[in-house]
């Protein structure tokens, strides 16, 4: 089994359009990835790769839930494409590519895009993407070159509102 964990970026100050890229996190952002990714590492839910979008609100996000989850950050990838935007079909590509030593892989980037991933990796998917929210996908697969889109079972859908 493969699992794909796709998490959109804490909650973001609301200004700094003019330079979205660096738009930074709330406190409350912060404290929310604080409280998502305590649940999984609670779960036994870690991260053999984690990839971020480099915008600085989401590769802090991704940042905390290495923190907590007993992760190198030094091992973060950083892949411009997923702030510029990727396509779901582009996206699938990039899951393909995954190392075979890795059976658990984090995403940290942002909506649209991130809301699109999960609907089209699902089977189904009849929720929504705010904030931190953490999505787990499991495809029953021997490798990441066999994961196809509408072929994920959910394993999780962690929202921060559940840990207040």
């Amino acid at each position: 089994m493969k699992q794909v964990v796709i998490v959109r970026h804490g909650k973001a100050v609301p200004y700094g359009y003019e330079d979205d890229f660096t738009r930074d996190l709330r406190p409350r952002g912060k404290n929310d990835a604080k409280r998502v990714s305590q649940e999984l590492k609670k779960q036994g839910i870690l991260p053999d790769q984690i990839i971020s979008s480099p915008a600085k609100r989401a590769i802090k996000t991704a940042r905390i839930f290495a923190e907590q989850l007993d992760f190198d950050q030094k091992k973060i990838i950083e892949i411009q494409d997923i702030y510029d935007g990727l396509t779901t079909s582009e996206f699938l590509e990039l899951i393909q590519k995954l190392p075979s030593s890795a059976n658990t892989v984090f995403f940290f980037g942002h909506n649209p895009g991130f809301y699109y991933y999960v609907c089209n990796l699902l089977e189904a998917f009849y929720s929504d993407m705010p904030t931190s929210s953490t999505v787990g996908i499991n495809f029953d697969v021997a490798s990441w070159q066999e994961v196809e889109a509408r072929s994920g079972k959910l394993a999780f859908h962690l929202v921060p509102r559940m840990f207040k």
